[in-house]
């Protein structure tokens, strides 16, 4: 390998915008991988530069780190990842988005619905939950997510 293709953890920080106390978080959580010097100093491919605005993407999107870290899983370990391989992942984070966006439209017409309607009132409101009828299906919002 190239010494040109690896690049220390502060080159890495500048290039991405990120403090290296970031990067060190998502190399602890596995997102991204450090070879170490014989002197122990971490060195990253030049790849990781793209891995690491991937994720700052992802987090944007909504994505979890659990989520972002299932997808990394996907890209090749040791070569930078090919055209292929991200839009292989494109596919796979757009029918989760979609999923989101179909929720978050969902969750938007209730709330405003409900704020909207200008009733005020327990006896009349739609996502009222009189006698914790909704209780019996388990934790959680009932009536903004249906």
């Amino acid at each position: 390998m190239d010494r040109n293709d690896l690049l220390p953890i502060g080159e890495l920080a500048r290039r991405t915008g990120l403090a290296v106390s970031a990067i060190r978080f998502y190399e602890d959580q596995g997102l991204i991988r450090a070879l170490r010097t014989s002197g122990n100093q971490r060195r990253f491919l030049r790849s990781d530069i793209r891995r690491l605005s991937f994720i700052l993407i992802a987090q944007r999107l909504g994505l979890g780190l659990v989520e972002i870290e299932a997808e990394l899983s996907k890209l090749p370990q040791g070569r930078t990842p090919s055209l292929a391989d991200w839009q292989k992942i494109s596919r796979s984070m757009r029918v989760a988005i979609d999923a989101k966006i179909q929720l978050l439209t969902k969750a938007r017409a209730k709330l405003e619905e409900c704020i909207g309607c200008g009733c005020l009132s327990l006896e009349r409101c739609r996502m009222n939950n009189r006698d914790d009828r909704a209780g019996v299906g388990g934790t959680g919002p009932r009536f903004v997510l249906e």
